[in-house]
């Protein structure tokens, strides 16, 4: 094994451990589990469904427990600017050492616009309103709460963090088989067709970069949250608040407040993967 590999292993695994898996997001949630967490996450090849636990031998559903991360993203505060997702799109691709590849086979997305049409097939866009029409939509991975591509991965470099419900990956672990992609109904994985480093336009020293062969998606910015900042599609339009992030098991945070008030709707909700990622149309 040559020295640049295993500086990479070393450095994946690094931040596999001290990053994704630290749930440290104090200022997104009041859940006094992600403040006060200090033992690192576990991976598990597959959990039950925070929302779905029942109690033994009763029918009655219990409430939701620990933390589940979850996102929601406001379309009303991003049609017309396109700009603004251009801008969380290259915050997320600047933090995660992206590379820019042009070409629909070996282009690498993280976070990126599509048509309503194509992000949402099972809404109907028959007849469907004008703004849709004229608009993208930012998806995303959906970390869900039943995911496929964590039981077909053979390696476990996909998984699930129990601590927090984020979707990870160990790069270092796999082994570029592509049964993860297959098994994502999202088209929210890329793989690395070729070395992605000499793709990079601006190298960021504390995430590592990856190699060719290796699968990589949206990881929730774990390494940024295990350092208390918000993911960086977030911050990059905080000014019109288009993003909110936080536990979806607490009701006291703002992104339970928000579900509650406001109409939603995810993609593909009758596959039963329990998307972590709503939308606000």
């Amino acid at each position: 094994m040559d020295k640049q590999r295993r500086k990479f292993l070393k450095i994946a695994g690094a931040t596999v451990l001290a990053g994704i898996s630290a749930p440290a997001v104090v200022t997104l949630t009041s859940s006094p589990a992600l403040a006060s967490a200090t033992e690192h996450a576990a991976p598990v090849a597959h959990a039950a469904p925070a929302d779905a636990h029942k109690a033994e031998g009763h029918g009655a559903e219990q409430a939701p427990s620990g933390v589940r991360l979850g996102m929601v993203i406001d379309m009303r505060k991003l049609y017309g600017h396109p700009e603004l997702m251009e801008k969380a799109k290259a915050a997320c691709h600047k933090v995660h050492n992206v590379p820019e590849i042009e070409g629909a086979k070996s282009e690498i997305k993280w976070i990126w616009p599509v048509p309503f049409a194509n992000g949402f097939p099972e809404h109907s866009s028959y007849h469907s309103s004008k703004v849709t029409k004229e608009n993208d939509f930012l998806v995303l991975c959906n970390h869900c709460d039943e995911p496929p591509c964590v039981r077909v991965c053979p390696t476990k470099a996909t998984y699930r963090v129990e601590a927090t419900g984020i979707i990870a990956m160990d790069f270092h672990r796999c082994i570029g088989c592509r049964f993860c992609m297959m098994g994502c109904p999202y088209g929210a994985r890329s793989f690395n067709w070729m070395d992605p480093r000499p793709y990079i336009k601006e190298y960021n020293a504390d995430f590592p970069t990856r190699m060719r062969g290796v699968v990589e998606k949206c990881n929730f910015c774990g390494e940024r949250l295990a350092l208390g900042q918000e993911p960086a599609c977030l911050e990059a339009v905080k000014e019109v608040g288009a993003i909110v992030f936080g536990d979806l098991n607490d009701p006291k945070s703002e992104i339970s407040q928000l579900l509650d008030k406001e109409p939603t709707i995810q993609r593909k909700p009758s596959l039963g993967t329990k998307p972590s990622v709503f939308y606000i149309v």
